[in-house]
């Protein structure tokens, strides 16, 4: 296939993008801008590094959602944080986190359908209360995980951990998953 049939094909796949793919896409591409730009805007100094991989990533996670450049992308964002930011929980943190979230479940969803395929509601319900769970509960983890830090109670990372394990759990089941293996 000629580079020109290449582009012919890709351009006709844009065009015939259905609805869902285009949302999980933008919405990708958004959060991920956000993320970036909170980070970015932090008055601590940030790894030069950082943008300039995790720009290409973020691009490459918009176009390829099926491909690892979303994983690593999320990984550049909170390594650089980790590496160079103050320990405390702050609002920026936050938002970076529920950023970095929305990045991971919009680009779940669009990796398990074709950019051209018609999604139907109910299959952007499935993924709607999960996601909207998740945006409620990570900063409700996080002014729970600030509480108890700021208390100084022994035993505040067991506390944390177990805020974390019921958030998940809560995922797990509106996402209508179970035990069974049927």
């Amino acid at each position: 296939m000629t580079p020109s049939e290449k582009i012919s094909l890709w351009l006709a796949q844009v065009r015939a993008a259905g609805e869902g793919a285009v949302a999980a896409r933008l919405s990708t591409a958004v959060a991920g801008a956000v993320a970036l730009g909170v980070a970015g805007a932090q008055g601590w100094d940030q790894l030069d590094l950082v943008p300039l991989i995790a720009i290409p990533m973020l691009l490459a996670t918009v176009v390829l959602p099926d491909s690892l450049a979303g994983l690593t992308f999320i990984v550049v964002v909170a390594g650089g944080w980790l590496m160079r930011a103050p320990a405390e929980i702050s609002l920026s943190l936050v938002v970076t986190g529920i950023a970095l979230l929305v990045v991971h479940l919009a680009t779940a969803f669009a990796a398990q359908i074709p950019s051209y395929a018609r999604v139907h509601r109910d299959a952007l319900r499935r993924w709607l209360l999960p996601g909207a769970i998740a945006l409620v509960l990570g900063p409700v983890v996080a002014v729970a995980a600030a509480l108890v830090q700021g208390a100084h109670v022994s035993g505040s990372l067991l506390v944390t951990v177990a805020a974390l394990l019921l958030a998940t759990a809560t995922l797990w089941f509106a996402s209508g998953q179970s035990f069974n293996r049927d």
